[in-house]
């Protein structure tokens, strides 16, 4: 089983937060879908043999597009590759494109999985984070949506904003709660250097939230979420039983995938590729039959540390059997004073072959597995 990702590099205007790729000139869209089709066939022999488990289209907006645009995809698709019958096909949206008749026709097209980016419920937040929606748009989205027959709807909700006061954060949980989602993303608002954040901390106008407070904001929404009845099955994931993201859960699980668009990454198993960011380039390219992208091939170490970057945030964790057998690194054997430091300080259990980080541990899991790394 193998995952597709299209990467639709449009938006209607720039969140201050967001450095993926994209561009507000939506002029070239109905060109770029084009282009889509056609990266596609030519990559047709990269899973060969594999049948498509999940298609994903992020971005960017895919909200953006037409309903027929997104039937052209997944018609690509479906005449490229093997679909799975019961695939999962998610479509990343914003509230503001969302309407009622708009949701029932992508249902009817194959979409069974909305990723709906909140971010929050509160207006005030909204306008800071620049987001186009309003919080009472996010609300009528979720109820239509559940009218046009979604049964798998997952909320992106953002923590750790500068200025946010604790309760907010608290009753935007509880407002995503209050709509049933089968899934919560929850990421900590990173200040990347070329955004609008970026240039306002480099002048001092905008101060990151403390580490102590954002680890406070994500316990939080560890606990009520777990009363809830949710699994944190990744450190920035939850969902209810059988709900989790079978995408995204095939990037931690190291399934080989294929990423078109421009940005878009893709894995075989031994290498990695990854398209150009430049929309211009990519469209060139496309008109004479060239996939721009750039690759890398894996050493051995860094498919151990990859492992071990994407299972430590898992709620299954790292098989200490397949690192030894199949990839040569004998974790016990290298590090066991510190695993054993882990262990005393409640940070990590071992189980059966199996080492799964904590709720705290989860909490350190990308410095705890960068301690537990390869080296060449």
């Amino acid at each position: 089983m193998a995952g597709i990702y299209f990467h639709i590099p449009f938006c209607k205007q720039a969140c201050h937060y967001c450095d993926f790729h994209f561009s507000t000139n939506q002029e070239k869209k109905g060109e770029m879908v084009g282009a889509l089709v056609r990266e596609l066939e030519l990559q047709k022999s990269y899973l060969a043999g594999e049948t498509i488990e999940t298609v994903y289209f992020g971005g960017g907006t895919p909200s953006l597009l037409s309903v027929v645009e997104i039937e052209t995809l997944l018609e690509a698709v479906a005449k490229t590759y093997s679909l799975a019958p019961t695939g999962e096909i998610t479509l990343e949206a914003n509230p503001d494109d969302l309407h009622a008749e708009k949701l029932v026709d992508l249902r009817a097209a194959g979409v069974n999985r909305l990723s709906i980016g909140i971010q929050s419920f509160d207006d005030r937040v909204l306008h800071f984070l620049h987001r186009a929606h309003s919080a009472s748009a996010a609300q009528q989205c979720l109820e239509q949506a559940r009218a046009a027959g979604f049964d798998n709807i997952s909320l992106d909700l953002i923590y750790a904003i500068p200025g946010q006061p604790v309760e907010t954060w608290r009753e935007n949980i509880r407002r995503a709660l209050s709509f049933a989602p089968e899934h919560i993303s929850s990421y900590s608002l990173t200040i990347e250097e070329k955004t609008a954040f970026g240039k306002w901390a480099a002048t001092g106008k905008l101060k990151a939230v403390e580490d102590d407070l954002a680890a406070a904001q994500l316990e939080m929404l560890v606990e009520m979420l777990d009363v809830a009845g949710y699994e944190q099955y990744e450190v920035s994931n939850f969902a209810r039983p059988g709900y989790y993201s079978r995408h995204n859960s095939s990037y931690w699980q190291q399934k080989k995938y294929l990423g078109i668009g421009p940005s878009a990454h893709s894995y075989d198993g031994q290498s990695r590729q990854y398209n150009v960011a430049n929309n211009h380039v990519y469209l060139r390219g496309l008109q004479e039959d060239k996939i721009p992208f750039t690759h890398e091939a894996l050493t051995p170490e860094d498919v151990i540390n990859e492992y071990l970057l994407t299972t430590l945030r898992t709620s299954w964790g790292a098989d200490l059997r397949k690192l030894r057998q199949e990839l040569q690194y004998d974790l016990q054997a290298l590090h066991g004073p510190y695993l054993n430091t882990l262990f005393a300080e409640s940070l990590a259990i071992v189980s059966g072959d199996t080492l799964q980080l904590t709720r705290r541990g989860k909490m350190l899991a990308d410095k705890i597995a960068a301690d537990l790394f390869a080296t060449k």
